[in-house]
């Protein structure tokens, strides 16, 4: 029998704070750990996720930096807005916590919409940006088959949040379909049974509409503006576009790194944490 996986069992031993902020007039709930006098660090998300995707990666990331997760705008248990989500509106977001924290420059490490997201900050606000990092990231095309499938498995586990329907889109995301991951699909299933997230992800689905994704997508001529270090992680088995797309990215952006992770899907902060966190504290800190 595997060990059974939980995202309490990630954070014991951790010291970290939970809490909610006033950004700009909007909820936002964070997770916070590490001394607040070290670099600052942000992790952000994918599409219809929640700060416990990096539930294996606040510890050690809290050795080096004051690292902070954030449910992003419409997200998680973070205020919703009410009107369709695009990555401008994202960004603001990110920069009206980074303005509410106090921090000036961060290293912003995103996964698939949250690294969309951190590219474009990085392009939009390249003095807030220390390092990038893009894991598995959205916003280089628009693949008809793959936001289907994006706004199918969604919109199905918002509207009858069972466990089967939310566990479909938790297993889509990872490599390896044989386990159960419980407690993500139990933490994922109460976000989604709140009053009014039907709505919510109808919104966070805005960016897979083919005329909003069009205006979205980030241009060649805008990665080659990225003056960050960057480094643009890939895996072995992402859903949503092979590495030769990932290799692509990185080479549109100056002097990027890339990397690929074997054996992983769409969360390999999840899936293979000790891999993940050593490559990534290694680029963080400059390596």
């Amino acid at each position: 029998m595997s060990e059974y996986e939980s995202i309490w069992s990630d954070l014991q031993g951790v010291a970290f704070t939970q809490g909610y902020l006033d950004v700009g007039g909007v909820r936002t709930r964070y997770l916070h750990a590490g001394d607040r006098d070290k670099p600052a660090l942000v992790l952000l998300h994918g599409s219809g996720g929640h700060v416990e995707a990096y539930s294996r990666n606040l510890q050690a990331h809290a050795e080096h930096f004051s690292t902070w997760v954030i449910d992003m705008l419409g997200h998680g248990y973070t205020a919703r807005p009410g009107h369709p989500l695009e990555v401008k509106h994202y960004v603001a977001h990110l920069i009206a916590f980074l303005d509410a924290v106090g921090v000036e420059r961060a290293s912003i490490s995103g996964e698939s919409l949250g690294g969309w997201v951190a590219t474009r900050t990085a392009i939009d606000h390249p003095d807030r940006v220390n390092r990038l990092v893009l894991n598995t990231a959205g916003g280089s095309q628009a693949d008809p088959e793959v936001m289907k499938r994006i706004i199918t498995l969604s919109m199905a586990a918002v509207t009858e949040p069972t466990w089967e329907t939310v566990q479909a889109r938790i297993r889509w995301l990872m490599a390896d379909k044989t386990k159960d991951y419980a407690d993500v699909v139990a933490s994922r299933q109460r976000i989604y049974r709140q009053p009014g997230f039907v709505d919510a992800m109808r919104d966070i689905m805005a960016l897979q509409d083919p005329e909003i994704r069009q205006r979205n997508i980030v241009s060649p001529e805008d990665y080659g503006r990225i003056t960050a270090p960057t480094l643009v992680l890939w895996t072995s088995d992402d859903p949503t576009a092979d590495v030769a797309e990932g290799r692509r990215i990185a080479s549109m952006i100056p002097g990027a790194r890339f990397e690929v992770l074997p054996d992983c899907g769409h969360w390999p902060q999840y899936e293979d944490p000790k891999s993940f966190n050593a490559l990534h504290i290694d680029f963080l800190l400059g390596g």
